[in-house]
């Protein structure tokens, strides 16, 4: 039994679990939100060989988490929004095979409110894994041997929090809801060198990029912010983005910022971000590293999705937000204006970030 004297997926004696799938196919931010939950399952299941399915950045998270022992990279289909994966049968029977021979005991399949658990319990009835658990309001039949309902709560949980609810319907202990990111070694010396090449060792970041247009605030008012910042902080601005950002993080640092878009790799930008005095991003992946990092953090949340579920969390941090009708649309391309992000103003921004320099002085959580 475990801690808590249960067994764990209903009737099962937690030492014969040896081998856990877990899986969460979608964006960065959202698999790093569930790191609570893969904590929960290692914690009862300490000696157990725990693997993650996931996209290209899922598998980033889950290389800079002690509790996962591998990542298994996996393109679903069910995960291509934008239509880019042509169809390959062959390309989805590697993948089973794939797991067929990593010989699971089990698999937990994580997805938000509104994603489908079905494709990835299909994946792993094929894989031959003989106990599938996920949280499902569709008809599953025998795909899940272990189906849970969600909660239905006004404003929705956190997604740590939706995480952590499945694994504790299975009978995992709770834990700590706090996110688990642990840059390398390495990833800390690459940070370092950056920011010495750069000549900084105190400043802001600003990470303008994002996944989905219509979370993106205007890169015209980024320009702002970052020049207003840099004149009102008293700090270097570093502008940072992933691969095919570069112009992007160009145009925004202007004159006044610091561009390194590009430049670093996954680990180097999370070991980055836990180096600065503030964030400031949209509801994006970044906001999660920035919570996970327990940096402070101003997201220019877009209307979008519910900030309740998908905004900061345990960390000191600012949600800006422009209440619209239309919130939340749910949408990856706003149809129109985006007036969610249009009607938040530059020296809003600016001035949230600077409040939260101000109170991390006041704290004594960064040294000058």
């Amino acid at each position: 039994m475990n801690k808590s004297g249960r067994a764990v997926f209903g009737d099962v004696e937690p030492d014969t679990l040896r081998r856990v799938l877990l899986v969460r196919l979608d964006n960065l931010g959202d698999v790093l939100l569930m790191s609570p939950a893969f904590r929960a399952v290692r914690q009862t299941l300490p000696e157990a060989y725990l693997a993650l399915l996931a996209g290209p950045a899922g598998c980033e998270i889950g290389r800079l988490n002690p509790d996962i022992d591998e990542t298994i990279l996996y393109h679903a289909p069910s995960e291509d929004v934008y239509f880019r994966l042509p169809q390959d049968a062959e390309r989805e029977m590697d993948t089973i095979e794939a797991l067929r021979e990593r010989n699971f005991d089990a698999a937990i399949i994580f997805t938000s409110y509104r994603q489908s658990a079905l494709p990835a319990a299909y994946l792993c009835y094929l894989a031959g894994i003989p106990r599938r658990a996920a949280g499902s309001f569709e008809g599953s039949g025998s795909l899940l041997t272990h189906r849970h309902r969600y909660k239905e709560i006004v404003p929705p949980q956190h997604e740590t929090l939706r995480g952590l609810e499945l694994t504790r319907f299975l009978g995992f202990p709770p834990v700590k809801p706090e996110m688990v990111l642990v840059p390398r070694e390495a990833d800390e010396e690459g940070a370092a060198s950056i920011l010495e090449r750069c000549g900084v060792e105190h400043f802001v970041l600003v990470h303008p990029g994002t996944s989905a247009s219509s979370r993106a605030y205007p890169q015209e008012r980024y320009v702002t912010v970052v020049e207003k910042l840099h004149a009102g902080g008293g700090l270097p601005v570093i502008v940072t983005g992933g691969p095919g950002e570069e112009g992007l993080t160009r145009r925004v640092a202007g004159t006044a910022g610091i561009a390194l878009g590009g430049e670093t790799s996954f680990g180097e930008f999370a070991a980055l971000i836990g180096r600065a005095a503030v964030v400031v991003t949209n509801n994006t992946g970044t906001t999660h590293v920035a919570s996970a990092m327990k940096r402070p953090v101003v997201t220019v949340f877009a209307g979008t999705n519910p900030p309740e579920q998908w905004g900061p969390w345990r960390t000191p941090h600012r949600l800006l937000l422009h209440p619209v009708p239309c919130a939340p649309c749910y949408k990856r391309v706003c149809p129109i204006g985006h007036e969610c992000l249009t009607g938040i103003a530059p020296d809003t921004v600016v001035e949230a970030a600077l409040d939260l320099l101000r109170a991390s002085l006041l704290r004594e959580e960064v040294v000058w």
